[in-house]
């Protein structure tokens, strides 16, 4: 955590309290109403805030800190969560063309992408701004899974999912998909298989671009650097062969075992029981015909839609149950501070931050001990003072008042100061300037739990039903985490 001798800024109007404000909703290509915003261009500053500046907390791609292209988890004014891409400074050295693909990106709007929301372009600097997945990737859930391996079922509808989404994506003029493996699929809040944006971004004109092991690369690749829609649809074919076998096989051992008709070692031992001959033969006809050597021979995406929508299964049933991942939850037994998020016990919380104090402000008291002992400082902390009195005795309206003045000075940013204030605003039914306070502990300090647990509580006040699950699941995550450090 940390506090820092600063006030957080706001750069621009488009800042609300420390996170950045989305413009208004677009329609989906159906005509009906859609809660994402139009495409649109950020400051670098705004998702620097919005990300609690690039915090190492909030990295969430799978090769971390020192992959060339990272990707953090980030929250917008409303709540509404991200995913931002920052491309190391070689990628795109012409900004107009990085402007001019992602604006292109950007027009798409379908469910079964994880929609392009926004960019950056900003001397060196060149991001990207998405819809943000909670539940990871499908390389997480098919090799490294956990609990359970994914079900048959489910990894037919990751199939069919997928088809969709790149015959929606060639039906708009963006047929070249990028890279396309296990970990540009990802899982929404409703844990339906999605398509990252990400790779329909190319890094050149002439269409090079493949950073995948040369093993899974298309064979007109090796020969001419060039990805095109058939080579998009060999990459399908590997991702089927990953679906069916549970492992990333190199295609041409997959074909010699589907030439040597021994699809039981092709097939994943966990799959025993779910499916028939007859839906795995199905499975690995497809696989084959996108594996053809020669581009021409391989199927289209809408092809591939109508082979695959005959052999779904348990289609009436939701995506987090096949998955086995309750809905609005991460299926971790909520704490007692959860618990009282939940079902509103404010009195609880105001416990349970009395109790706490300011023991996770670390350093806080050290700074301003060495501080210059104005009379300016010492009136900040006179007035920080009366207001954990004022806290103390449940006096809400004028702690508000208190810790609104140590606050405006900007000598120091204490995230528990924030926190206490965002909790005397909900005791005096003021949810909105309670998430407000709330946010700003967490972009002061990204991993608090009890920033999350305030969202939450704010957020069931406001009525926002589904944020206030995602942030108490948020808060559950965080909390664990703290306790085993």
């Amino acid at each position: 955590m940390g506090c820092e001798v600063s006030k957080i800024c706001s750069c621009c109007d488009t800042v609300q309290d420390g996170v950045v404000a989305a413009p208004g909703n677009v329609e989906n290509e159906q005509g009906e109403a859609s809660d994402l915003p139009a495409f649109r261009e950020f400051s670098t500053e705004q998702l620097r805030t919005a990300t609690s500046g690039f915090a190492v907390e909030n990295i969430v791609s799978e090769h971390g800190e020192k992959a060339p292209n990272v990707v953090y988890k980030g929250k917008l004014a409303n709540q509404r969560r991200i995913a931002v891409k920052r491309f190391n400074r070689s990628a795109w050295p012409d900004p107009r063309q990085f402007l001019e693909e992602a604006r292109a990106v950007g027009q798409l709007r379908n469910p079964r992408l994880a929609n392009l929301l926004g960019c950056c372009c900003e001397g060196d600097e060149r991001l990207l701004v998405a819809e943000f997945m909670p539940h990871e990737t499908l390389a997480k859930h098919l090799f490294h899974w956990e609990t359970q391996p994914m079900q048959w079922a489910m990894r037919l509808r990751v199939a069919l999912y997928l088809a969709e989404a790149l015959e929606y994506c060639t039906s708009k003029g963006r047929a070249l998909y990028h890279d396309l493996n296990a970990y540009r699929i990802v899982f929404d809040d409703d844990v339906n298989p999605r398509l990252s944006c990400f790779g329909l971004m190319k890094n050149s004109r002439d269409g090079k671009s493949y950073s995948t092991n040369l093993a899974f690369t298309p064979p007109e690749y090796l020969r001419t650097g060039r990805v095109t829609p058939e080579s998009v649809m060999y990459s399908f074919g590997t991702l089927l062969l990953d679906l069916l076998s549970g492992k990333h096989i190199p295609p041409s051992h997959a074909l010699d075992l589907i030439r040597d008709r021994n699809l039981q070692m092709l097939t994943d031992s966990c799959l025993e029981g779910q499916f028939s001959n007859d839906d795995g033969t199905e499975l690995v006809r497809l696989a084959s015909r996108c594996l053809q050597y020669e581009p021409r021979e391989r199927p289209n995406p809408k092809s591939l839609v109508s082979a695959l929508i005959p052999v779904q299964k348990e289609t009436e049933v939701p995506s987090h149950v096949l998955m086995g991942i309750p809905q609005g939850g991460s299926g971790m037994p909520l704490t007692a501070l959860g618990e009282a998020c939940l079902r509103n016990d404010l009195t609880y919380i105001h416990g349970v931050l009395e109790k706490l104090g300011y023991k996770d402000d670390e350093g806080a008291a050290t700074e301003l001990s060495f501080g210059m002992w104005t009379n300016q400082i010492h009136d900040t902390l006179n007035s920080k003072k009366k207001g954990d009195t004022a806290f103390r005795h449940k006096e809400f309206k004028a702690a508000i008042d208190l810790y609104t003045q140590f606050i405006d000075v900007g000598t120091m940013v204490s995230p528990t100061v924030f926190a206490r204030r965002s909790l005397s605003h909900l005791m005096s039914d003021m949810a909105q300037e309670a998430l407000n306070d709330a946010v700003q502990a967490q972009v002061i300090s990204p991993i608090w739990h009890i920033a999350s647990y305030l969202q939450a509580a704010a957020l069931f006040a406001l009525g926002r039903e589904n944020e206030a699950q995602i942030a108490l699941r948020e808060g559950t995550v965080l909390e664990e985490k703290h306790e085993a450090i």
